[in-house]
């Protein structure tokens, strides 16, 4: 009989002990079929595609951000531009009063020197004509600075998908090779070679997209801060020739 209440009372314990201490549980098995083993399973070739497709991803997002940062100061700087050399005596303080190395006093001080040296056999050429192709000629040199990088991300954009299909194509021959070596082509045997192939094919279209949206987006960009440049190089040259072509 005392045996019997001992274990009665020992139940509500050894309950409260199970349901506090939970069960223990293996170690979750890796997959099989992922980058790891597609890094860990790949020859030579293999390793260097997926090398390549993280190499020209790391270009793209380092164009990509970098291009942004200096939109954003060119943009910040043809605000100040309108905002401050407009308001100046003269051409020549106003260009002076703008940021060091903003594409605005850049345009400003190409626009003074065609002033400045319009003489000898440039005499000759009709002074709007002259300062007109002067600040052309800055502009363009803005516009071909901001195009800087972008070929990167076209690059980028129109090769990686075929880079990624070669990965692919390779990884498939080599699965049917170690099919045919082992003579078994059951669906276990086929399905880890094959997914790890088609993983290249994904691998470089998640390269690709971004660099392709990026170069849309940071041409888009572009267009918009070029046109103010224009206008601003449009502007000097009328206030120039309204000047005589003096910068005082």
């Amino acid at each position: 009989m005392p045996r019997l209440l001992l274990a009665l009372l020992a139940l509500p314990f050894a309950a409260l002990g199970q349901s506090r201490l939970p069960p223990i549980q293996a170690p979750a098995a890796a997959n099989p079929y992922g980058l790891g083993a597609l890094w860990g399973q790949g020859d030579i070739v293999s390793r260097a595609t997926i090398v390549i497709l993280v190499v020209m991803s790391l270009a793209s997002w380092y164009v990509l951000v970098s291009k942004l940062l200096a939109q954003s100061r060119l943009g910040g700087q043809g605000k100040a531009a309108n905002a401050s050399f407009w308001k100046a005596d003269s051409v020549q303080q106003g260009a002076g009063d703008l940021q060091a190395g903003s594409p605005y006093r850049f345009i400003a001080e190409a626009a003074l020197e065609a002033t400045r040296k319009h003489d000898g056999l440039i005499g000759k050429v009709d002074l709007n004509t002259w300062v007109g192709q002067s600040i052309e000629r800055a502009v363009g040199t803005v516009h071909s600075r901001t195009q800087e990088g972008l070929a990167v991300l076209a690059t980028v954009g129109s090769t990686a998908p075929f880079v990624g299909l070669f990965g692919t194509v390779w990884g498939i021959y080599n699965a049917l090779v170690r099919i045919g070596v082992s003579g078994q082509a059951s669906i276990d045997k086929v399905a880890g070679p094959v997914g790890e192939a088609l993983i290249m094919t994904a691998i470089g279209l998640a390269v690709a997209v971004p660099a392709v949206l990026g170069y849309n987006w940071l041409v888009r960009r572009n267009k918009v801060a070029m046109d103010t440049v224009r206008a601003f190089g449009s502007d000097l040259h009328t206030v120039l020739l309204a000047t005589g072509g003096k910068g005082a």
